[in-house]
């Protein structure tokens, strides 16, 4: 970084790339590949205002893919005053055709859609976001509509077989539309497209780095907490983890860390992360063993959001209780991230897929001031700024845990008993994962215990025990999964040893549900 950015120049995040949000996944993945390319990116909702867009004075403004035809009545839109702006705008997909319909070109259905990998033909050779890139080259499309005629101004700078402009750009209003997806791996030359949007036309400097990302809220932190005391839910997780170092670096010993041991957490991790912060970290931590009035507060509870918005309030409760002994005390730092907050519907119009207990689950009564540093970074740069931490590795590298904990992968009623036998089964798939040398490689990987039972047959004698389904995926920031394609024999592994260790325990079954349509989490 350079002097001047760090002696008070604005930095890149002051001036944001909006991703513009029209319905799909895509907009998750548009901003996290501008995140990439070291420029800031936020999500909006389509129904943000030219005035609302002149306020926040982004560098520039993407219009995300979508799952409609904009012909379709009810079809998303945008305020047509956003071009009047003079803010570099760039369509991607339904982006783009909603650029060519609102400023009077054609979009029309020619009978033939395109979906997945397609030729690109570039026809344009000095085209700004296709400057020095070959003039044939694979793209990932997925429409059916086509951009028969550009609009008044633009010039349409590449083909596909069946998209007569497959891009487009006005020069002079620094407005460029794609009709295939640059965000996706399956486009190769995609990110440099991008990245030729962000740096030539938008003028962002690549600067929105790790330390940028401390500096900056290190900056917001003493800005908001003053000389105020702190404490911060320690869950023991990546997320609480980095939030509590990001604070310590911003206020020091006016931190206090408040674990408080729910009896949901895995097996073995509530000394450990007494053991890091503690005593390696030299973080002040109050240890409130709390699993008595957790079993007590979810006797009898069985909906999930039930689940978690009472560990949501008794969460806060207990750290009301805590501060007790401080008599300043008015700042709560919680460790949510971006993908919390989208999920949860906050920021971006978008609607509640569950509430996630740092977001929606935290009573209207509460006693402090929320401080959530890490409220705008996908897991993996929460990652990448608690190893320019220091944390060490066994805590930044933990697979991300619910903050309910084992109550959201307990199906039914959550007893202690249902938690012993669940954190033993999981203990042996992470155990499995790691000796198989698959930890990094997988994002998460966990049991269930499901609130059913099934026949069996166990010393030839019958059993009737309940089932561990095992679930194991891959993902960038769990905004989207794939299953994890674990080798035959490790699972067989897995299986054996839960079936033969865990009492109770006579069928294994494994999740191959992606996300979409599915969560990661059962609950």
């Amino acid at each position: 970084m350079t002097d001047e950015l760090r002696h008070g120049e604005a930095r890149p995040q002051d001036r944001p790339v909006l991703v513009v949000d029209f319905g799909a996944q895509y907009a998750q993945l548009i901003a996290r590949r501008v995140r990439e390319a070291h420029v800031y990116s936020e999500i909006v909702p389509h129904t943000i205002t030219a005035a609302e867009v002149a306020e926040r004075a982004p560098a520039g403004v993407i219009f995300s893919g979508g799952p409609k035809s904009v012909h379709v009545e009810g079809a998303p839109t945008i305020d047509d005053s956003i071009y009047d702006l003079g803010v570099p705008v760039l369509g991607i997909c339904y982006g783009a055709q909603l650029i060519a319909a609102q400023l009077g070109g054609q979009v029309a259905r020619t009978g033939r859609g395109e979906y997945g990998r397609t030729t690109l033909t570039v026809s344009e050779p000095d085209a700004v976001i296709l400057a020095d890139q070959p003039e044939r080259q694979p793209v990932w499309m997925s429409h059916f509509d086509s951009i028969t005629g550009p609009p008044p101004g633009f010039t349409p700078t590449a083909s596909s077989p069946d998209a007569p402009v497959a891009a487009m750009q006005d020069v002079a209003r620094r407005i460029h539309a794609v009709q295939f997806h640059p965000e996706v791996v399956h486009t190769p030359h995609g990110q440099a497209m991008l990245e030729r949007f962000l740096y030539d036309v938008c003028g962002c400097p690549p600067s929105w780095t790790m330390t940028s990302i401390i500096d900056s809220s290190v900056s917001a932190i003493r800005a908001q907490v003053g000389d105020g005391r702190v404490i911060c839910a320690l869950s023991g997780g990546v997320d609480s983890a980095v939030a509590a170092a990001l604070v310590h670096e911003a206020v020091g010993p006016q931190l206090t860390c408040v674990f408080v041991d729910t009896g949901l957490m895995r097996l073995g991790e509530g000394d450990q992360v007494v053991e890091t912060f503690h005593r390696h970290q030299g973080i002040e931590l109050v240890h409130v063993r709390a699993a008595d009035r957790y079993f007590e507060c979810l006797a009898g509870v069985t909906d999930p959001e039930d689940k978690r918005k009472a560990i949501g309030e008794l969460f806060i409760r207990i750290f009301e209780e805590a501060a007790g002994g401080i008599s300043d005390a008015r700042f709560l730092v919680q460790g949510t991230l971006y993908p919390d907050v989208v999920e949860s519907g906050g920021g971006t119009g978008a609607s509640v897929i569950k509430s996630h207990h740092n977001v929606g689950g935290l009573p209207e009564d509460m006693d402090f001031e929320l401080v959530e540093p890490l409220r705008n970074l996908f897991k993996d740069e929460v990652r990448r700024v608690g190893e320019e931490l220091g944390l060490p590795a066994e805590i930044v590298w933990r697979q991300p845990f619910p903050g309910p904990g084992l109550a959201v992968r307990i199906i039914g009623e959550v007893t202690p008993e249902r938690v012993a036998t669940l954190q033993r089964a999981d203990a042996i798939v992470r155990e499995e994962i790691r000796a198989a040398g698959l930890e990094r490689e997988i994002w998460q990987a966990f049991a269930v215990l499901a609130d059913i039972r099934s026949v069996g047959v166990m010393g030839d004698e019958r059993t009737y025990g309940h089932p561990i389904i095992v679930r194991a995926v891959t993902s960038e920031d769990a905004m989207t999964a794939d299953w994890a394609r674990l080798p035959h024999e490790l699972l067989e592994r897995v299986s054996s040893r839960i079936v033969n260790e865990v009492p109770g325990i006579n069928r294994v079954a494994y999740d191959i549900t992606s996300k979409p349509p599915g969560t990661i989490e059962w609950e």
